[in-house]
């Protein structure tokens, strides 16, 4: 958890620092309650399978409507809460607009809010601003603002977040959730004076510092290794009597004692963090935990923790057997990771690669090719199909050690294989097609270029490639330049230039 690294500090905050909490659409004052937990046939029941996002909810619906049952509205929208959680989003949003287009139940701030982060999430930004801008004034309340500065701020569109914050202002609809939301934006985007500013704002105009306040402030501090500062605002939440500290906090302050070369205290902090986990928090907070333990080098806390995680689960989830796996990998414990491995095929019911996938990422970057290959070899022996990531973890693997004929044999296999929401690697891509560029191999680029197509579009920079892959084989570019128009790309200032170099040879 590099915290230096803007993209990283977003990944820490959306997992360790529940993100969601900076979501007006998501802090609502009155949470509905999940769905039932009903045995036999329910509606949730019903849909819950559903997953393939190109399968419209909206036929289960009104079948359960057309064959006399009901359906009420907290449940309609404990449905909504379960398929975001599950980053189901447009089966989410379907469930949202039927409740309201065709059960008739009335909109509400958070319903519109709600609704709002929907759209942001399945149509774009665009079609989100166009909602905004024809809701009801009523509705417009701090909730559905904020969940608009919500949008800027994933997007990191800093010019309109700002704006939109001032009309927030103007309009009297900002608090303490609006400035962490804000703050989360230039913590992001390493605009730490801006950062600063926002902070003495909320000093100078009474806001209210939460501990969520404190969490982004902490993590700002980490990411310029200031440590000092971090301790500072540290004992200044602990002496805040209406603040409870949580275990995020903790975390954050270990991994800034980590990174200051203090594993003492680093591991104190981690003893704190776990302290304050409560039940329903202990598979994100352990899956973190282990992954902190293993940074320090305490592999005796890891165990400890990954017991106490099964003692305490019925079921422990695949993402806590990758933290474990990843884990023990950062200690070059690779046959610690084996037996892992091995403990989650021997229960787990339906066999995801993502979790043997890391191991084989770490078998790679300990040059064990030979192992990582057996070991898919002996699952498609016994009748299981790897997914296109797998085959791209050995293709990483290979590139990244210069063995780059396998890499970009692995790279082909992995686009043979059809499984809906894998994008190949653009890095793997490049160093694929630059090898056929430097072999002068015009149909293994386009072999490889009609692989590539189905998962993403040619881009320019793929075309650039095929283009200096036939000049240097000598071969007339017209058929690609008339692709190249097809899909939409004209020609530009580098086109002309590829060109150039093929008349001047």
């Amino acid at each position: 958890m590099n915290l230096r690294h803007p993209s990283r500090i977003s990944s820490f905050l959306k997992c360790c620092l529940r993100v969601r909490v900076f979501s007006s659409a998501q802090a609502l004052t009155s949470p509905s309650p999940p769905p039932p937990r009903t045995r036999g046939d329910s509606l949730y029941h019903r849909i819950s399978p559903l997953g393939d996002p190109t399968v419209s909810l909206v036929p289960v619906l009104e079948g359960w409507i057309k064959e006399g049952k009901t359906v009420k509205r907290w449940e309609l929208e404990g449905m909504i809460k379960q398929l975001r959680k599950y980053r189901r989003f447009k089966h989410a949003l379907e469930v949202s607009q039927w409740m309201t287009d065709r059960r008739y139940f009335e909109l509400s701030q958070s319903t519109v809010a709600i609704r709002l982060d929907l759209i942001s999430k399945v149509h774009g930004l665009e079609h989100a601003e166009k909602y905004f801008n024809n809701i009801p004034i009523k509705l417009k309340s701090t909730e559905t603002y904020g969940t608009l500065l919500n949008c800027y701020v994933q997007r990191k569109f800093v010019e309109k977040a700002e704006a939109l914050f001032q009309k927030m202002k103007d309009l009297g609809l900002v608090n303490s959730l609006s400035y962490n939301t804000l703050m989360n934006l230039y913590l992001q985007t390493e605009r730490y004076e801006k950062f600063d500013n926002v902070v003495k704002e909320m000093d100078r105009n009474s806001i209210r510092r939460d501990v969520f306040t404190f969490s982004i402030q902490m993590t700002r501090l980490v990411a310029t290794a200031d440590i000092d500062g971090m301790e500072a605002a540290l004992r200044k939440m602990e002496d805040d009597p209406l603040i409870a500290p949580n275990w995020d906090v903790y975390l954050i302050v270990a991994d800034g004692y980590k990174k200051a070369g203090l594993p003492d205290k680093a591991l104190e902090m981690l003893k704190r963090s776990e302290a304050l986990v409560t039940r329903d928090q202990r598979r994100i907070a352990y899956d973190f935990l282990l992954t902190m333990y293993a940074g320090i080098g305490r592999k005796d806390e890891m165990y400890r923790l990954w017991n106490l995680q099964k003692s305490s689960s019925k079921k422990v989830s695949n993402a806590s057997y990758i933290s474990m796996i990843v884990s023990l990998a950062k200690l070059d414990d690779i046959e610690g990771a084996e037996k892992i491995i091995a403990e989650w095929e021997s229960v787990c019911f339906c066999y995801d690669f993502r979790v043997p996938n890391r191991l084989i990422v770490a078998y790679c970057k300990k040059g064990l090719f030979v192992k990582a290959e057996s070991f898919i070899n002996k699952a498609i022996q016994e009748g299981k199909t790897p997914y296109p990531s797998t085959w791209e973890c050995l293709a990483t693997g290979y590139l990244e050690d210069n063995q780059i004929p396998r890499g970009v044999e692995m790279m082909k296999k992995a686009m043979s294989v059809k499984r809906h929401g894998w994008k190949p690697n653009s890095d793997n891509v490049a160093s694929c097609l630059e090898y056929f560029k430097g072999q002068g191999d015009v149909e293994g680029a386009e072999e490889f270029v009609r692989l590539l197509r189905p998962w993403v579009p040619p881009t320019r920079d793929v075309y650039h490639r095929l283009l200096r892959t036939y000049v240097i084989a000598g071969k007339s570019v017209s058929d690609v330049l008339d692709r190249m128009k097809e899909d939409g790309l004209d020609a530009d200032e580098e086109l002309h230039e590829i060109l150039k170099t093929g008349q001047d040879s």
